[in-house]
């Protein structure tokens, strides 16, 4: 009888390889030179922050937060600079990547492919001005867990200075979570029980989203290699929801953080601009730029969808960022 491979198990490229020595996935564990790891990291969550040294004191406490929860952590250096956070005892116990003025998702595109991520049950991709005082990454796991939440994100308290862009981030004081906006002023977007998307419902905003393994694997291969900023990209995220986005995308009301919004890349400091002659130039050319891939994506997404003859829509005729913003 001739023998038929199982070509289930070999990716391409790996044709010339006998079936048992193909390793399709990988994780993000460190190996030492010789011997026995000492320790191994039983975390099944990973936590990734694009960082500048600017900001380090509010990392640092990030970092310990999650560190505490056994989480792996990953810093993306968008500033280049890397041996000034050495003086924190955690330093080498995360892992490190750098490059000059990228965003956390040009980072996420090549580094957090999802077969290198596959045993993290939870991927964690934040921007650094958050403040995590009252959050707890281990209830919050929890809490995602019981809800079915495949895309998520803490809720933004407001009575804490948070910086907050769209109603829906915004805590609820007596909720454990939340999926969906209400808003009946007359302005916008009308958001009440029959709304059915974004930004009402089946809809986070990215400075904190946490994706379930299933939902990673579908936002990464979302992601554009070219483009390196989310306008478009978090509209669309209903779609790796992996079911009802309306149930399976929420706000954690419970475990709630802090936007401080602090200047980041791209971002001078506004009160420093205010105070001198200085102008805004570089921040109005990052504006612009998001601004000029949301719709270079909104024009990809189009032709896709139109060629793809054997493609479902699972929400056609929507009219997306219709009202934008919200707030």
């Amino acid at each position: 009888m001739e023998y038929t491979r199982d070509l289930h198990y070999m990716p391409p490229g790996s044709e010339t390889l006998p079936n048992g020595i193909v390793a399709s996935t990988s994780n993000l564990e460190r190996r030492p030179l010789w011997g026995s790891p000492e320790k191994t990291n039983t975390s099944k969550s990973l936590f990734a922050v694009a960082v500048g040294i600017k900001q380090k004191i509010n990392v640092d406490k990030m970092v310990r937060k999650f560190l505490e929860s056994n989480f792996v952590v990953m810093l993306f250096h968008y500033d280049g600079i890397v041996d000034e956070w050495k003086d924190f005892e955690w330093s080498s116990r995360v892992i490190h990547v750098s490059a000059d003025n990228q965003t956390k998702w040009w980072f996420a595109k090549r580094f957090l492919h999802p077969d290198i991520v596959a045993e993290y049950n939870y991927i964690f991709l934040w921007d650094e001005d958050l403040g995590v005082e009252n959050f707890h990454p281990e209830r919050y796991l929890s809490i995602v867990k019981d809800e079915g939440f495949e895309i998520s994100q803490p809720a933004l308290d407001t009575k804490l200075s948070s910086e907050v862009h769209h109603l829906i981030t915004a805590r609820w004081r007596r909720s454990k979570v939340h999926r969906r906006a209400y808003k009946a002023d007359g302005k916008g977007i009308q958001c009440d029980d029959n709304s059915t998307g974004p930004p009402c419902t089946g809809w986070i905003e990215v400075m904190a989203p946490v994706f379930s393994k299933a939902a990673w694997r579908c936002v990464w291969y979302m992601i554009q290699n070219d483009l390196i900023h989310a306008w478009g990209l978090d509209i669309r995220l209903g779609y790796c929801a992996q079911g009802d986005r309306t149930k399976r995308i929420g706000v954690v009301d419970s475990e709630y953080i802090v936007h401080y919004g602090f200047p980041t890349l791209g971002e001078p400091d506004k009160a420093k601009l205010a105070a001198s002659s200085g102008d805004a130039s570089e921040d109005k050319k990052v504006r612009r730029q998001s601004y000029n891939e949301y719709k270079v994506f909104k024009r990809r997404w189009k032709r896709a969808a139109e060629a793809d003859e054997c493609w479902t829509d699972l929400y056609p005729d929507e009219q997306l960022m219709k009202a934008w913003p919200l707030m």
